[in-house]
């Protein structure tokens, strides 16, 4: 899977925005993003059940950090403390596509 063409963070707005193309250039709220994270804290690896409860989530989150893992991912230090998740570009990719 090939990285976003462009990925920009609005504080202002809460809310990530990818770009792959000119036909698929989505924002994701900061929310929705940590309550998918797909690390082994928030998802069961062994049978892929949701462990996070996004009422454990605060309203106001927002990524303290976000940077690259490798050329294939992004990994964000969240206001909550957590940090482990790596979202794969593919990962990203479908929460794009689902939130049209």
């Amino acid at each position: 899977m090939t990285p976003p063409k462009n990925i920009r963070l609005f504080k202002d707005e809460k809310v990530v925005e990818f770009e792959w193309d000119e036909t698929l250039i989505k924002k994701i709220r900061f929310f929705d993003l940590r309550n998918l994270c797909p690390c082994a804290t928030c998802i069961n690896e062994f049978t892929g059940k949701k462990m996070l409860d996004p009422s454990t989530i605060p309203e106001d989150i927002f990524p303290k950090e976000m940077g690259f893992s490798g050329n294939y991912a992004l990994k964000f230090h969240w206001s909550d403390g957590h940090h482990t998740g790596i979202y794969t570009w593919d990962h990203l990719k479908k929460v794009c596509v689902a939130a049209l």
